[in-house]
Order: C-alpha cells, then structure tokens, then sequence
C-alpha cells in the first residue's frame, strides 16, 4: 500500500512509499538535499520498519531536532501501526 506522509521541521516536505507488511519499498522524498536523500532511499529499499527504526530514528540534523532520516523512520512506524489497526 502507498503512504505519503507530510514531515515536520525538515527540507523534504513529503516522503512517498509503499509498505507491504513490514517491508518498506520505493522511497521518494520531495524536497531536501536530493542527492543525499536519493542515497539513502536506494539502500534502504527492501528493508522492514524494525531495521529502518533502529538505523535511522533520532538522528537529526542542527539544531531541529528531527532530520529526514528521523522522519521516515517516524512515517514508516505510523504507517505500519495503521496498516495493523
């Protein structure tokens, strides 16, 4: 199933994905540093929400306290926990 989720304090606005099960794939993010965020849905594709939580949540990015790592990790949870509810 395809969410989108719209981040909060970060450069991407939104970040697009598809989850089946737990298994996160076809990761955009729209807006940010392109390069960067490019890389990092390319490695993270074929990963579950576990793996993708652990590496990922907390990280931030100066002084706003989230970054947009930390923000897919939060989407793909929130996303999972619906898609179980």
């Amino acid at each position: 199933m395809k969410y989108n989720y719209k981040t909060k304090s970060v450069c991407a606005g939104e970040i697009e994905f598809d989850l089946e099960g737990n298994i996160v794939r076809n990761i955009k993010f729209y807006g940010g540093c392109n390069g960067n965020l490019k890389a990092i849905s390319k490695l993270l594709e074929g990963q579950t929400v576990e793996y993708i939580e652990e590496k990922l949540k907390g990280n931030i990015c100066g002084m706003r306290g989230t970054s947009c790592a930390d923000q897919l990790a939060i989407a793909v949870r929130q996303a999972y926990d619906k898609q179980r509810a």
